[in-house]
């Protein structure tokens, strides 16, 4: 596939390029330019990234680094049987226990939210850091909600990190489940208190908790760079219409006016006569 032509490789991180030193240099730069294309094009592109991913995995399928981002790129395309493939892959490969989160997520993808709950419940998630953990309690509230447990999920989320009014990575996105999950029971006020708090912590746009908060509402927006040439364009015609209109109706007013008093000047002629 093609790469542009200011894609060096040298973008991606430290760590990965160390893991790619044994590989050839040429076969290293190559391996380097794809997995920076996946990075450009996971978030708003990812069947283009999968692509990318899958020639760099065709290069290096024995390199952890290209194991996961090629799981990363399938997730992101919601191919969640192929992406637990490669997590478990690398994992594998390198023993990290980060990945345990994301592959729970990929079972709830598949279908199997009681597998993603028996990871959560699993020695492996007292190993993540604190990031981690928050990321497998969402995964964990989500399969609740799956199997349609959802007073569980709200109580799943309900941790020392929502009460926090400290905002870290994954507040935004922690407040955001908690809102869903009370909005789906039909706790709608203290939803739109949740999303209002997401709001105000969501400094990056991770979630649409803005618009979700103005759904509740129920403000409606309006693009006004499309409408307002038409909205203006309208006035304008209606007054030009109304002024020819007034101009008209004084004409015939004027127009009358002369009609009557000369038939009242004939009237008067005739008397006189």
């Amino acid at each position: 596939m093609p790469i542009p032509e200011d894609v060096t490789g040298e973008e991606i991180d430290k760590d990965v390029r160390q893991e790619l030193q044994s590989l050839p240099k040429t076969l290293a730069d190559d391996v380097a330019r794809n997995l920076v294309m996946v990075a450009r094009l996971i978030d708003e592109e990812p069947e283009r990234a999968y692509a990318y991913s899958k020639v760099a995995l065709r290069l290096a399928s024995r390199v952890a680094a290209v194991r996961e981002a090629a799981g990363f790129a399938a997730y992101a395309s919601q191919k969640y049987s192929e992406a637990l493939a490669e997590f478990r892959a690398a994992r594998r490969m390198t023993g990290n226990i980060d990945l345990w989160p994301v592959m729970a997520d990929c079972e709830r993808g598949l279908g199997r939210p009681e597998k993603a709950l028996d990871m959560a419940g699993a020695p492996e998630v007292h190993k993540l850091d604190k990031a981690g953990q928050v990321e497998m309690r969402l995964v964990a509230a989500g399969a609740r909600r799956d199997m349609g447990q959802l007073d569980a999920a709200i109580v799943t989320l309900q941790s020392q990190e929502l009460a926090s009014n400290a905002v870290q990575p994954w507040t935004a996105r922690l407040r955001y489940a908690y809102a869903e999950a009370l909005l789906a029971v039909g706790r709608e006020s203290e939803a739109r208190e949740w999303f209002a708090k997401a709001v105000e912590s969501d400094k990056d746009g991770s979630t649409d908790a803005s618009d979700r908060l103005a759904e509740l509402d129920g403000v409606e927006f309006v693009d006004v760079l499309d409408e307002s040439h038409d909205a203006v364009e309208p006035d304008v015609e209606s007054r030009e219409v109304s002024a020819e209109s007034e101009s008209e109706s004084e004409s015939e007013s004027e127009s009358k006016s002369e009609s009557e008093s000369g038939s009242e000047s004939g009237d008067v002629e005739d008397d006189k006569s």
